[in-house]
């Protein structure tokens, strides 16, 4: 009777000793000290490798204002944009570690793209309409094609199979299907009214008409898009994703970080394209590639460097929501704003793109959707998704720049 009634007790005395040891390490280890002035300096200094490169940004500021020729301007200022955007990239995080996945996502795919909107908007100002419908048509690429697939890559080298919210990610690339109609719609026109008598005069006027009514509409689009992400269907875009990483900067140092950023992008951004027409002529290069090619690289540098970083933590969702929802915010606010400046500066920019740059879009589109519709990734699917973007560049390599207008 004694052994009965001891027996129990011991297996009550020695059961709760863990649990409660447990309990007591994962709170020790969920602590972390609330970032400090000088932790935040430090960690803006040691946040990449890529800061060594920023002494290009005034370089390339000295370059263009002292006369050095535009290949020297190109070159430092296009160096110069890469350390600017991760550090946009970097601020943007930090920010949205005090949020969520939605809009942590949706603020790098913001702030990221703001170089290809001063880019843009710089490039209409000099009536560069060429290289501007190239830049953004290439971001949109990009993103969808090169960054998703190295996300897929290198986040399939780590882990064999990786998940994602496949509705999420559906609804956001199904939005593109809306833009291949934007922008198909006003060519198709173009094309028509070519084989009519109509006046090649009137033909812009109507393509300009239809293209700035469409950038309306797209806008609009957008709108109710954020409406639908950020307030009536939140429960889509939640991922089960468990946050683990902890702010490293204090607002205040995030928020000097993305306003300093932004006035170094706008400064370094207007000397690059400055330097275009005479980087096209030494290179014998296309308008059409450098701003279809060369100048994504750029203004994607923060979502790529990102989105490659959080999917080697498969943190699909976020990685998706970078790629997909940046192309998403080129296709539906970036290109039609450009339009509706564009008309403020009495520049006939168009939705109306040539027939490889229609056909490719469609394609691309097709070929992400088909790739994301299963809600898993792999290393295969990246490595195909950044073989179909080298065709599209070997293809615009070649395309001369009548051949594109």
């Amino acid at each position: 009777m004694t052994g009965s009634t001891v027996e129990p007790s011991e297996t009550i005395d020695v059961t709760p000793t863990p649990d409660s040891n447990d309990i007591e390490k994962k709170s020790l280890s969920s602590h972390h000290p609330p970032p400090t002035f000088a932790s935040s300096i430090r960690a803006v200094v040691f946040a990449s490798w890529l800061n060594v490169l920023i002494v290009f940004s005034p370089l390339g500021i000295v370059a263009a204002n002292v006369g050095w020729s535009d290949t020297v301007v190109f070159c430092l200022n296009f160096i110069a944009l890469l350390p600017l955007a991760k550090l946009l990239g970097t601020a943007t995080e930090e920010i949205a570690l005090r949020t969520n996945q939605i809009i942590g996502g949706l603020l790098n795919a913001t702030f990221g793209n703001l170089v290809e909107l001063l880019v843009a908007v710089l490039a209409l100002r000099d009536k560069l309409v060429l290289v501007v419908q190239a830049s953004l048509l290439g971001s949109i690429l990009s993103n969808m094609l090169l960054v998703l697939g190295f996300a897929f890559l290198t986040g399939g080298i780590k882990y064999s199979t990786q998940k994602f919210n496949a509705t999420a990610a559906q609804t956001s690339a199904s939005m593109f299907t809306v833009t291949v109609l934007a922008i198909l719609v006003p060519a198709a026109l173009g094309w028509q009214l070519s084989e009519t008598k109509t006046s090649p005069e009137n033909i812009e006027h109507l393509i300009t008409t239809i293209s700035r009514g469409t950038a309306i509409i797209l806008l609009v689009l957008y709108i109710l898009y954020l409406l639908f992400q950020l307030r009536t269907h939140v429960h889509l875009f939640t991922s089960t994703e468990e946050e683990t990483e902890q702010p490293q900067m204090t607002p205040l140092v995030a928020g000097l970080l993305l306003v300093l950023a932004t006035g170094m992008v706008a400064l370094n951004a207007e000397y690059l394209v400055g330097s275009i027409e005479g980087i096209s002529k030494a290179w014998n290069l296309s308008k059409t590639f450098v701003g279809l090619i060369m100048l994504p690289i750029v203004g994607n540098a923060a979502e790529h460097v990102t989105a490659l970083t959080v999917a080697m933590k498969n943190k699909m969702d976020l990685a998706i929501s970078i790629a997909i929802g940046s192309s998403v915010q080129i296709a539906l606010f970036v290109t039609p704003f450009c339009v509706i400046v564009g008309w403020g500066l009495g520049v006939n920019m168009t939705l109306a793109f040539g027939a490889l740059e229609t056909a490719i879009v469609f394609v691309a589109v097709f070929v992400t959707n088909s790739l994301i519709v299963d809600g898993e990734s792999n290393w295969l699917e990246g490595a195909m998704l950044i073989g179909a973007y080298l065709i599209v560049a070997i293809a615009f390599y070649l395309l001369p720049d009548n051949g594109a207008e």
